[in-house]
C-alpha cells in the first residue's frame, strides 16, 4: 500500500510540473487564440453529445437516484446546450489580463503601474458536478491560468469524457498539460493540497465536509466556496403574490444547488397566509416541511400530512439539497437577523418586504456574499450576473466574494519604470 501511495504521489508531482510549465506558456496565447479554443470546445461538445452522455450514464448507474447528488451529476442534451452557450459567452468576454488598475508618477520620477496577471495554477476540488470541468477550464484559460482538477469518483467517467474534448482543442497549441485531471481516488487529494510550489490556490466546490477537509489539510492557499444554507425572510409588509412566487422559485427551481432555499423565516403576523405561500410547494412539488410549533399549527389541515413535520433543532442550519425545507416563525426583522446570523453559511439571503426601511436594514445588516430584496436567491450564479460562468461562490471576504469569475481569477503586479534613479 505504501509503495502504491508513493507511486501515486510521484505520478501527480510529475503531472503538476507539466501543468506549471504549460501555465507559463499560456500567457503567450492571443485573445483570438483563446476565443477560438473555447468556441471550438463548444462546437465539439454539441458534436459529441452521445459520447458525453455515455460517460455520464456510467456514473449515474452507480448512484442512487434518491441521492441529492444525482441531479448535480446528471447531464442531458439541454444541459450540454447550456454549457456550450456558456463557453461561447466566456469566449466573447473581454480579457481580464493586462488591465491597468493604477498608474502614477512618484516625486522622484519613477512611473508606477499595477497590471492584472493570472494567479498561476488553480486547483479545483469538486464533487459530482461534471459541468464544473467545463466551467473551470473555460474561466482558467480566459484568465491565463492552468488548471488542476480533482473530481470525485462519482463523476469519474463524465470527467474523463469532457477532458478528452478539452485536450483535443488544446493539442494544436501544444498545451494539453495546461488542464490536468488528477486521479479520482481519495488518496490523490493530499498530494494536491500539499503541492506547495506547484499550485497557487485551491478552490473546493462541494459539501461542507469537503470544504472543511480542504481548509484543514491544505498547505497551499484556499478560497472557500461554501455550502449554501439559504434563508428568505417574509416580512409583515411583504406582498403575498410576489412573495409566494419568490419562495416557490427559490425552493423548487432546482433543489440540488447551493442557492436553493432551505429555511423560510415568517413574520408572526403572516401566519394566516402561510398555507397560501406554501400551497404550490405542497401540491405541485411535494416539498417536505419541518415547521416550528406555530407554523405547524398554521399548516395543519392545509398541507399534506405526509409532508408536514414538527421541526427539531437539526431542522435549522441544514443545507437540504433536496425537496425539503424548514419554516421558522419570528417576531420581526430583529429576530430574523439573529436567526440568520446564527445559522447562515453567508452564501445568499433574501427578504420579501414592501417597507423600504425594513428592506434597507436587512440589506445592511445581513452578512452574506449576496443579499436580495424581493427576488429569488436562485440568481446567485456567475452566468446570471453576466460573468459568463463561475468557478464557485466564495463565502469568504479575502480576495473574492460571491460568484467568482474572470476578474477574481487574477492578481496584479507592480510595474516600475525609471530613468536611472537610485535610492539614497
Amino acid at each position: 500500500m505504501a509503495t502504491t501511495t508513493h507511486s501515486l504521489q510521484a505520478e501527480i508531482e510529475n503531472n503538476l510540473k507539466a501543468v506549471q510549465s504549460a501555465g507559463r506558456r499560456l500567457i503567450r496565447l492571443s485573445d483570438a487564440d483563446i476565443a477560438h479554443i473555447l468556441n471550438q470546445l463548444a462546437a465539439l461538445t454539441m458534436d459529441n453529445v452521445d459520447f458525453l452522455l455515455a460517460g455520464n450514464k456510467k456514473d449515474l448507474e452507480r448512484m442512487d437516484p434518491a441521492n441529492p447528488k444525482y441531479d448535480r451529476l446528471l447531464l442531458n442534451e439541454e444541459r450540454l446546450q447550456g454549457i456550450a452557450g456558456d463557453l461561447r459567452k466566456v469566449a466573447a468576454l473581454p480579457s481580464p489580463l493586462n488591465q491597468m488598475l493604477e498608474e502614477r508618477t512618484l516625486p522622484n520620477g519613477l512611473q508606477l503601474s499595477r497590471l492584472t496577471v493570472p494567479l498561476g495554477v488553480i486547483g479545483i476540488i469538486f464533487e459530482s458536478r461534471p459541468n464544473v470541468t467545463f466551467d473551470v477550464f473555460a474561466l482558467c484559460l480566459k484568465s491565463g491560468n492552468a488548471s488542476v482538477l480533482k473530481g470525485s469518483r462519482d463523476a469519474h467517467y463524465s470527467n474523463l469524457a469532457i477532458l478528452s474534448l478539452i485536450h483535443r482543442v488544446l493539442e494544436p497549441y501544444g498545451l494539453q498539460e495546461a488542464c490536468y485531471l488528477a486521479p479520482s481516488e481519495r488518496e490523490a487529494l493530499p498530494p494536491i493540497l500539499e503541492a506547495v510550489g506547484y499550485i497557487d490556490v485551491a478552490i473546493p466546490r462541494g459539501s461542507q465536509g469537503l470544504i472543511d477537509f480542504v481548509r484543514q489539510h491544505a498547505k497551499i492557499p484556499v478560497i472557500e466556496t461554501g455550502a449554501g444554507i439559504v434563508h428568505t425572510y417574509f416580512d409583515e409588509s411583504g406582498d403575498l403574490k410576489k412573495g409566494t412566487a419568490i419562495v416557490t422559485n427559490a425552493k423548487a427551481r432546482r433543489v440540488s444547488v447551493c442557492n436553493a432555499l432551505d429555511c423560510l423565516l415568517l413574520h408572526r403576523n403572516r401566519l394566516p397566509d402561510l398555507f397560501r405561500i406554501m400551497q404550490q410547494l405542497g401540491q405541485t412539488h411535494r416539498c417536505e416541511v419541518f415547521a416550528d410549533e406555530e407554523a405547524y399549527k398554521a399548516l395543519k389541515c392545509h398541507y399534506p400530512d405526509v409532508l408536514l413535520h414538527r421541526a427539531t433543532e437539526d431542522s435549522f442550519g441544514t443545507e437540504f439539497l433536496s425537496m425539503k425545507m424548514s419554516v421558522k416563525t419570528v417576531d420581526g426583522l430583529d429576530e430574523a437577523l439573529k436567526h440568520i446570523a446564527r445559522y447562515s453559511s453567508k452564501h445568499s439571503e433574501a427578504i420579501v418586504a414592501e417597507d423600504p426601511e425594513v428592506v434597507d436594514a436587512f440589506l445592511k445588516n445581513v452578512d452574506a456574499a449576496v443579499v436580495y430584496a424581493n427576488t429569488s436567491t436562485t440568481f446567485t450564479d456567475g452566468a446570471q450576473f453576466g460573468l459568463g460562468a463561475e468557478i464557485g461562490i466564495s463565502t469568504q471576504k479575502l480576495h473574492a466574494r460571491g460568484p467568482m469569475a474572470l476578474r477574481e481569477l487574477t492578481s496584479y503586479k507592480w510595474v516600475v519604470k525609471g530613468d536611472g534613479q537610485v535610492r539614497g
